[in-house]
């Protein structure tokens, strides 16, 4: 594999680019949008911004590129760029209408490319025509999926009087501020032919020269796993704005991404071509086991579902040819072993080590002291031959939740309620390390701490870390039969020194933080609920993914419906009310507990692990634009789970709320009865 890539001609793109095409401003408007589809070119006041129409914000991946149509992992996308856009209840772009539009360039507002780490979408963009992105601000991994692809990106809307005059382009004003890596990655025309032209010692790879200073756990840990210029192993000390590669205990994807990092793997290494070091890379078939209860029948016309199959089958295939585990479905009945973040830290992560995955959710084995983050396709695939990942050392934001919580209230308000403070919501958070401290934190059970860790990717952070503690040490004793010594020396040193410095600091009063709920269109929208004005009826309630099908959330859910139970209360008759396991693990420890026939009692649906409705792939998807849904799962982007109207909450809320048939918060019974709006 090394000698024909040493061999292989590689050269920089041109100096300059002219960018021939036209420009695709996504507006709120949808008639605008549409206007610009069927061929007109909207002026655009680029001295003046306050004279053109509002552009839309926190666009996502899931409306880049809808789930369903992720199962292409060919040229095809090129289609399908924008289909799941909304413009208040419109989606005004259709298939191949963007690719047919002839535009070179699409313009958005503030956090483009949020949520997933699709790669796919970029993909899709690049595949219809599109050569450059231009935001207000972009998120970190959707950024580097496209300069990966080689698609270039920018926040200097000038740009667009230059663009559309035909004007030669400066590729400098497409790397200006990058740091050296980036700067060559782009030069190259993505990641692959960079990594290429630096086993061939073309690259210049700036040595980490940082002296011994206070560091944030995660800083040490991203020492312990930099490259030095001799490539060897670790560095003294690294701070924010280092760049270089980072050493990976652990590469994982799922069916998702896997196919099509194999295809670029065989197409542009060798299908002959081994990965390097196989024992350390894990698949997962995850995400599309129950897709077949819930997939329309317009989409299976389509052939999407049968997309899927192949999905499974070229994933199976490369795991089988390269010697890869994979964790896959299940012999005896439906369902998989479990979701990938689940498996990770059940199984493989450890206090100290440095994962990358093939999703955005990846940073939830932070909950033991591990900097994971979530990486697109392209970085996948480069990491089977390199072993390696690039990496610009973040900021962090120290996150410290000080007091004792209130009964009812869980991880899952905390990170909601931290969601909601402007510091995020205006995308200062973007792309930096959230560490979480303070009592309320260090209370925490392990399960829990995941869930502030998994949902740093809403934050849009670069990932979010626990440091390990007595917590971690009797996680490791109780789920992996770790040596209690063994696990206690694994933690050593793993804490930030007190004078580490962080880009900024967020305090709040656990006291303060009463059960909440994110409202419909993003999970940024956090608001308590006794705030809600009126009781909101819900059809769905859904208990379940990475996020809440941890051994706790399952406690959490027989708390509550065992109270219900001693009323003689059920699930509401209005209510299907889903409990989705995230591994076979906490299957067999809700088998032990006898939680299940709580469950099953009190009129739940008991699910074998998927991701599932998360992702629009299984039972507790809405179908219709008025439904209601109340979920503990992580995200509630426009469509990402059907076209109904999505709550997120804690699993106690969802619980009760399944219970009472309207959101409310949840009390014990020998406290009071079921509190609403």
């Amino acid at each position: 594999m090394i000698n024909s890539l040493l061999e292989r001609k590689i050269e920089k793109r041109p100096e300059k680019v002219r960018l021939q095409g036209r420009i695709l401003f996504l507006t709120e408007d949808p008639e605008l949008i549409k206007r610009q589809l069927a061929g007109e070119d909207l002026p655009w006041d680029t001295k003046n911004a306050a004279n053109n129409p509002k552009l839309r914000d926190d666009i996502s991946t899931d409306e880049i590129t809808p789930a369903h149509y992720c199962f292409y992992f060919d040229e095809t996308l090129g289609e399908i760029p924008y289909l799941g856009l909304k413009c208040g209840t419109v989606t005004p772009i259709g298939r191949g209408e963007v690719k047919r539009g002839g535009f070179v360039c699409a313009v958005s507002g503030k956090r483009r490319g949020k949520g997933s780490s699709r790669e796919q979408s970029p993909y899709a963009e690049m595949c219809a025509g599109i050569k450059v992105v231009i935001a207000e601000n972009i998120e970190r991994i959707y950024k580097q999926n496209c300069q990966n692809l080689g698609v270039l990106t920018s926040t200097d809307f000038s740009l667009i009087d230059r663009i559309r005059g035909g004007e030669e382009i400066d590729l400098s004003e497409f790397t200006a501020g990058e740091d050296e890596i980036t700067r060559q990655v782009i030069e190259y025309g993505g990641l692959f032919p960079f990594n290429v032209a630096r086993m061939q010692g073309k690259v210049f790879l700036p040595p980490v020269m940082t002296g011994k200073r206070p560091m944030t756990l995660a800083e040490k840990i991203f020492a312990l796993h930099m490259k030095n210029e001799r490539a060897e192993i670790g560095v003294t000390a690294v701070k924010p704005g280092d760049t270089g590669f980072a050493q990976a205990d652990l590469r994982f994807s799922h069916e998702y991404v896997t196919p099509m990092a194999a295809i670029f793997f065989e197409r542009y290494v060798g299908k002959d071509a081994k990965v390097n070091d196989a024992p350390s890379i894990v698949f997962f078939r995850d995400h599309l086991t129950f897709l077949d209860e819930v997939i329309s029948e317009e989409k299976k016309k389509l052939g999407l579902l049968d997309l899927a199959t192949q999905l499974k089958l070229k994933q199976q295939d490369f795991a089988a040819r390269q010697g890869i585990k994979l964790h896959g479905e299940l012999k005896d009945r439906k369902g998989s072993e479990g979701i990938c973040h689940s498996i990770v830290l059940e199984t493989y992560a450890l206090p100290g080590q440095l994962n990358i995955g093939s999703d955005s959710h990846t940073p939830h084995v932070g909950a033991i002291g591990c900097v994971a983050f979530g990486i697109g396709t392209t970085d996948v695939f480069n990491s089977w031959i390199t072993k390696d990942v690039r990496v610009k050392v973040p900021e962090s934001v120290r996150v410290v939740i000080h007091g004792k919580r209130r009964a009812n209230t869980t991880a899952k308000d905390f990170i909601l309620k931290i969601l909601s403070l402007d510091y995020v919501r205006s995308g200062k958070a973007l792309a930096k390390v959230m560490e979480y401290a303070g009592e309320a934190i260090e209370e925490l059970s392990v399960d829990e701490r995941a869930t502030m860790t998994n949902m740093a990717a809403e934050i849009g952070g670069f990932t979010g870390i626990v440091a390990p503690d007595k917590k971690a040490v009797d996680f490791l004793m109780e789920r992996r039969g770790m040596d209690r010594k063994k696990a206690e020396a694994m933690i050593e040193g793993l804490y930030s020194d007190p004078e580490a410095q962080y880009a900024h600091v967020i305090e709040l009063d656990a006291a303060e933080i009463t059960p909440m709920v994110a409202t419909p269109g993003d999970p940024g929208n956090g608001k308590y609920v006794r705030e809600l004005n009126t009781p909101v009826p819900v059809e769905i309630a859904y208990g379940g993914t990475c996020t809440a099908g941890k051994n706790e959330d399952m406690d959490m859910y027989a708390t509550v419906l065992a109270d219900a139970l001693k009323q003689g209360k059920r699930v509401a008759d209005s209510v299907k009310f889903y409990i989705q396991f995230g591994s076979q693990e906490t299957r067999e420890y809700c088998l032990r507990k006898g939680y299940i026939e709580i469950f099953q009692k009190a009129g739940a649906q008991v699910i074998e692990p998927s991701c599932g409705a998360c992702i629009n792939a299984g039972p507790g998807v809405s179908t219709r634009p008025d439904q209601i849904v109340i979920s503990a799962q992580n995200r509630n982007f426009p469509g990402r789970s059907g076209p109904g109207q999505m709550y997120l909450a804690s699993p106690l809320t969802v619980a009760a709320s399944a219970v009472a048939g309207y959101i409310v918060e949840y009390e014990p019974s020998e406290q009071k009865q079921l509190v609403g709006a």
